[in-house]
């Protein structure tokens, strides 16, 4: 038996398969571009999404069939989904596209957001959804849609993210899990059911959207000609799986209270679980969300910065001509020769890394990032390794805020590119002033779901199955004396973000 865990992302998509035993057995990627046809807009193509999702599913079902096992060993019995959050596509009484999908980072609908949201009440939206405004949101490009493309808003059918759009495509009745439904900013995520409140007053009907189902519940059977098509055991379940950052926390062994995972990437993000939805006005004030995770009955959050492995690729491209020259001629890593020739000490500089517009908890789109304290001593190294202490600095400030409101994090779980440097990750530990371990599964968003899609085909325990197949690799504890330093200097940088904003 194998399992398929599909991860839809902004950039490219990708099917892992797995064996009952969280083994991968296969893998397949497609990338497909982001389109930014104007300003402040960033899209993708939903036909192209669809047709790249089939492929790789189509793919690695195949490499599962041929390979030295047996078909029974391999045969693909269950699909889950792990799906970026927020992007649409609004689709036709025929099944056709009316548009492409617009993202996350898509901003056109910023007005709307901030308008839309103040006279509805940001206080009552964010009792409802468990989320604060914000243009990335379902809702404001929804309404974008409803006021400035009113045939598309009049003509369609459904409106489908891309989880629920994928299940048509598989030939089963569409659902949205309720972990996904939550990124919309229409559901309610305590009675788990849209809001009627928000779609009347956004005017959209209810037949609109999808049914929703908790992760981990059976959406539908594969037919058969489909299954045939791609490759599936006849008769291949599909699951209802999520928003990718919880898929993803599920995938590295989040499992419990107390827990989160770590994820370096582009974005760094930390995402915990908590048993119970917790609603408070410093989460609101800090726009630190709630809304469901994948395991039903469990809750969830998301902590970002939208400065993460991001301000290493620009440093790498600004100040790493030789390191780069010497991986290209050794074939060794760009990234890891850097971050071995960084300061090995913490420093006296002190970054505000808003290289990017920040993520949680301010929302800011304005305030530059900094380097304060450069003398002409300073070393390149430091300043380097300066730079990563900022982002983990914002990353510790958005823990604190979170621990404040009851949900205390004491075991942080590392995946993503960034997990496999463990001279990034002590440093990360350091100033978090938490162990971190490390796991061997690099695809936790496709581990993840492909555990759902188990579970419930094997009438397991997720949370047993997560046990078993999640495999610790090793742990990293604070340093002592730097972790001491580092809580001093977190007071500083508390106070660096109202100075720097005054500047602009």
């Amino acid at each position: 038996m194998s399992y398929i865990g599909l991860d839809i992302g902004t950039t490219g998509c990708k099917a892992v398969a797995f064996d009952e035993n969280g083994h991968q057995l296969a893998a397949a990627y497609r990338e497909y571009p982001v389109l930014s046809p104007h300003d402040g807009w960033a899209e993708i193509d939903s036909a192209l999404v669809c047709q790249s999702c089939l492929e790789v599913i189509r793919e690695a079902a195949s490499r599962c069939n041929t390979s030295l096992r047996s078909s029974l060993e391999t045969e693909v019995r269950g699909i889950g989904i792990s799906s970026q959050g927020e992007a649409f596509t609004p689709v036709g009484p025929s099944g056709e596209f009316f548009g492409n999908a617009m993202v996350s980072s898509d901003t056109r609908a910023a007005a709307i957001s901030e308008n839309w949201s103040r006279e509805f009440g940001r206080e009552k939206l964010y009792e409802i959804t468990g989320h604060t405004a914000h243009p990335m949101f379902t809702l404001f490009k929804l309404i974008w849609v409803r006021d400035n493309r009113p045939d598309v808003w009049r003509q369609a059918k459904m409106f489908h993210c891309f989880e629920d759009l994928i299940h048509t495509r598989l030939g089963v009745e569409p659902a949205m899990s309720w972990p996904l439904a939550g990124r919309t900013m229409m559901f309610d995520v305590r009675k788990h059911d849209w809001d009627d409140s928000i779609l009347n007053a956004m005017g959209l009907d209810r037949s609109k959207l999808p049914r929703t189902l908790p992760a981990g519940e059976v959406v539908g059977r594969v037919p058969s000609a489909i299954c045939r098509d791609l490759g599936l055991a006849d008769g291949a379940i599909v699951v209802a799986g999520g928003h990718d950052q919880p898929c993803g926390a599920l995938g590295a062994g989040v499992t419990r209270p107390g827990m989160a995972v770590y994820g370096t990437g582009t974005v760094e993000c930390i995402t915990p679980a908590f048993s119970e939805p917790v609603f408070s006005s410093d989460l609101f004030a800090n726009n630190l969300c709630t809304y469901d995770f994948t395991i039903p009955g469990m809750y969830t959050t998301v902590a970002f910065s939208l400065t993460g492995g991001n301000l290493l690729k620009w440093f790498r491209d600004e100040f790493g001509q030789a390191e780069v020259e010497q991986a290209n001629r050794t074939g060794e890593n760009a990234y890891s020769i850097l971050i071995e020739h960084m300061a090995s000490e913490p420093t006296s500089l002190m970054v505000l890394p808003y290289f990017t517009p920040s993520g949680t908890p301010y929302f800011d789109t304005r305030t530059k990032g900094a380097i304060t304290g450069l003398r002409l001593t300073t070393t390149r190294g430091e300043i380097l390794r300066a730079l990563l202490e900022g982002v983990a600095f914002e990353m510790r400030l958005n823990l604190d805020i979170l621990a404040k409101s009851g949900i205390a994090v004491k075991e942080l779980v590392a995946i993503g590119g960034g997990a496999r440097n463990p001279i990034w990750t002590q440093l990360k530990a350091d100033v978090l002033n938490t162990p971190i371990k490390t796991v061997a599964v690099t695809e936790a968003g496709c581990l993840g779901v492909a555990m759902l899609a188990c579970a419930a085909d094997t009438q397991q325990d997720v949370k047993s199955l997560a046990s078993k197949w999640v495999r610790v690799t090793g742990e990293v504890t604070p340093d002592p004396k730097n972790a001491e330093f580092y809580a001093l200097r977190f007071e500083h940088y508390l106070k660096l973000y109202s100075v720097i904003k005054e500047l602009y």
